[in-house]
């Protein structure tokens, strides 16, 4: 099977200048942390993907079903309602992790934080580095 783009894509749109753009104080100061939080332990420029997540590094990945692509290895985004952090292979064997974490909610590659006083940003910390370094383990890997 081809390679299929996904809809989310790069743009050209700087991830300062999304972020200068948030009109609330405490989401845009919340996701400006962020952005130097995953700056620091990725060691990676951030770039936008579509029109509201910032995404560090690139990866390849092929689905069982034959399906390949390219996507962010990490990143995060100021969404309304929630800080979506995007740990991408998922939460496997982070329990002890995420019990010490503080007020969150998960989906399947999501971390939802309303801001981020609720939680242990040190206890975060591990859990991105523990993501990029599987994703670095596991899949092809591009820093960009």
């Amino acid at each position: 099977m081809a390679t299929s783009k996904n809809k989310t894509q790069t743009t050209n749109v700087s991830p300062q200048n999304f972020l200068d753009a948030i009109a609330n104080p405490k989401k845009k100061a919340d996701a400006l942390a962020l952005l130097d939080l995953f700056q620091r332990i990725t060691e990676l420029k951030p770039k936008m993907w579509g029109p509201s997540m910032i995404g560090f590094g690139r990866y390849a990945y092929k689905y069982k079903s034959g399906r390949e692509g390219e996507y962010f290895i990490t990143g995060f985004s100021p969404r309304a309602k929630a800080l979506s952090v995007y740990i991408m292979p998922g939460y496997r064997d982070m329990s002890e992790k995420l019990q010490r974490l503080g007020k969150h909610k998960t989906g399947q590659s999501c971390l939802y934080i309303n801001k981020l006083e609720d939680i242990d940003q040190a206890v975060l910390e591990d859990i991105i580095l523990d993501g990029v370094t599987y994703m670095r383990a596991n899949y092809q890997t591009w820093d960009e």
